[in-house]
């Protein structure tokens, strides 16, 4: 059972027309200069974590009120860390990325902007 995509006048489908279009690229790159650097971070802060959690445990077994240690309190950042690169990418979003995806959506739809 095969498919047809829908083709236009330069032979490519639709989809394989966007790919190439100038405006994909800059959606792409505006992508990929956000999620890159801030996964690197991440990943970085993480594998801090861990290295720390790993081979210094005396100091992550620091006191630093009550049963609380550094290590609980890192840990802790983990999550919040998480959560606030969330919101950070959804605000993003809305405002630079969504945009530009729902020009090219529009474009690839007949229109033009």
């Amino acid at each position: 059972m095969t498919t047809s995509h829908p083709r236009r006048q330069s032979g490519g489908t639709s989809y394989e027309e966007v790919q190439v279009s100038p405006e994909f690229g800059e959606l792409r790159r505006k992508f990929r200069n956000f999620a890159f650097p801030v996964t690197a971070l991440f990943l970085v802060w993480y594998f801090a974590y861990v290295l720390l959690a790993a081979f210094a445990p005396g100091f992550m077994s620091s006191k630093v009120a009550g049963n609380i240690n550094i290590g609980l309190i890192l840990g802790l950042l983990q999550f919040a860390s998480t959560f606030g690169i969330t919101m950070w990418y959804a605000r993003w979003a809305d405002r630079v990325f969504d945009p530009a995806a729902d020009s090219l959506r529009h474009h690839m739809e007949g229109g033009a902007r």
